[in-house]
């Protein structure tokens, strides 16, 4: 009986502990050329195989009966590799193909013929649910651009209610590898993903996440490090929160002017301001958008300055400042991004300042005129107002996260964060990264002001840190802190605050 643990090595990658590079179909593509080059008839196709048969054995070291259902492609050719290993390995093995034996690529072809030899049945789609304990979704791969349609999308919805663990080969069959998006109206949901030769995009950001589950690598022996990454998945540096010396005292850590907090929304500037604060800023000065508001200490946080608009405003304050701008910020922000944009040493936009520069000319040529004046901004949209950035629709945002991101970042000649399932940073010039960490405990009131207050009391006590990086870390801390309690339950903003500041 073969023995698995000399099969292919597969990489454990979500949780993530390090930075990845993702490569998409393209890419991916010219990987896999490359390897099937240097590689023997039908070598890369084993691989392939073997390292899902070694993932299906240790994710499910109990099950007995494995279903694998196989598609027309080469994707099926790894499910019909990984099904003879798994049936030397003794396990009651079910196999499913889906399209014509006699039209199968050459790799899956002789894949077939080596299952059947090893005495390896084969059914067609339709039959009978099986009572399996592991699910291989071995359909459709690299390749599919199409929404699944008659039996695939049959045996898709199949799998998902087997009601066994799935394991997917490659990427869950009906998701996009490029931007995570539903190719139709179904897909497989995973819960568990071998990437092979590279990580797909797809497999992070959008529907990507929700079902994916636990994302595995399999390199298959190739060396990824001359082929420049589409995308990188980000993991924090141990440089990114330095500890504190000795001598620094709150000048040091630089000041934060929030301004925000329209009539009725000055929670949102008090909850950037709170995180400002936490993230370590010096001092964090706040001045609401409102008149009525008055100058009064907030009753839980006092160490909060609130100032007048005008006050804050001041050239020389700003020349000195990281701002946040725009939390609460109703239609009254307006009037204060001119002098802003034109004067803020670092700048983080958020809702109301975003949906103001999107409807004004003028604001977003000023906007674009800060990076070369030697001013650097980040945006923090969520997909609509990422679409009235963009000129389009919230619809078209989240089909292209990555494309609308980066699109966006060099319009404005700034960096964006869109917020979302796979949070994406993008700058002009550079790869985009994507954030593994967080959940939909996030989808609560606020905790956008939070990440946007964050970021800017971050920023102001690293000053010199570069906008992208910087970023990234904090899209990371912010999802990560939404990963402890309880999953089914809103992490409440204030919450979230302490939540961050305690890790």
């Amino acid at each position: 009986m073969p023995d698995l643990a000399h099969l292919p090595t597969v990489l454990p990658v979500l949780p993530a502990t390090q930075a990845w590079p993702l490569h998409g179909v393209r890419a991916t593509r010219a990987l896999e050329a490359q390897a099937l080059a240097r590689s023997a008839d039908h070598a890369l196709m084993a691989q392939a195989g073997q390292a899902v048969a070694r993932l299906a054995q240790a994710a499910a070291p109990h099950a007995r009966r494995v279903w694998v259902a196989c598609g027309p492609g080469n994707n099926g050719g790894d499910g019909l590799v990984a099904a003879r290993w798994l049936r030397q390995q003794g396990r009651d093995v079910q196999l499913t193909l889906l399209g014509d034996p006699a039209r199968l690529p050459a790799d899956a072809a002789h894949a077939l013929a080596q299952w059947q030899q090893a005495g390896g049945g084969v059914q067609a789609w339709p039959h009978a649910l099986p009572e399996a304990e592991l699910c291989i979704d071995a359909l459709l791969g690299l390749g599919s651009t199409r929404a699944p349609e008659g039996a695939l999308a049959e045996c898709i919805h199949a799998i998902n209610r087997c009601g066994a663990p799935v394991l997917a080969v490659d990427l869950p069959s009906g998701l996009h590898p490029d931007t995570g998006t539903l190719l139709g109206a179904v897909a497989v949901r995973a819960q568990h993903t071998l990437a092979l030769l590279s990580l797909k995009p797809g497999l992070f950001t959008a529907q990507g996440r929700h079902h994916v589950g636990q994302v595995w690598l399999a390199p298959l022996g190739q060396d990824l490090g001359d082929t420049p990454a589409d995308a990188w998945l980000h993991h924090p540096s141990a440089a990114a929160w330095p500890a504190r010396a000795h001598p620094q005292h709150k000048g040091s850590f630089g000041d934060v002017l929030v301004l925000g907090g329209a009539p009725g929304m000055g929670g949102a500037a008090w909850l950037a301001a709170s995180a400002a604060l936490a993230a370590g800023a010096g001092r964090v000065f706040v001045g609401l958008l409102d008149d009525a508001a008055g100058l009064q200490a907030h009753p839980v946080r006092p160490e909060l300055m609130p100032h007048t608009p005008a006050s804050l405003l001041q050239p020389a304050r700003l020349a000195e400042a990281t701002v946040v701008c725009g939390c609460g910020g109703g239609s009254d922000v307006a009037a204060v991004l001119p002098p802003v944009l034109r004067r803020a040493a670092r700048l983080v936009l958020d809702a109301d300042a975003l949906n103001a520069v999107a409807a004004a000319p003028g604001l977003r040529q000023a906007l674009r005129a800060r990076h070369a004046a030697g001013l650097a901004t980040v945006l923090t949209p969520h997909p609509l107002e990422a679409a009235r950035l963009w000129g389009r629709s919230a619809t078209e945002v989240q089909a292209q996260r990555l494309v609308a991101s980066q699109a966006l970042a060099d319009a404005l000649q700034a960096t964006v964060l869109l917020k979302g399932s796979g949070s994406v940073v993008a700058s002009p010039g550079q790869p985009p990264r994507i954030n593994p960490t967080g959940n939909a405990r996030l989808a609560s009131a606020g905790t956008g002001d939070v990440l946007a207050g964050w970021l800017g009391g971050h920023w102001a006590a690293q000053a010199r840190a570069a906008p992208h990086g910087l970023a990234a870390d904090v899209a990371w801390l912010h999802g990560a802190a939404a990963e402890h309690g309880n999953a089914a339950l809103p992490l409440r903003a204030a919450d979230l605050v302490e939540a961050m500041a305690g890790r």
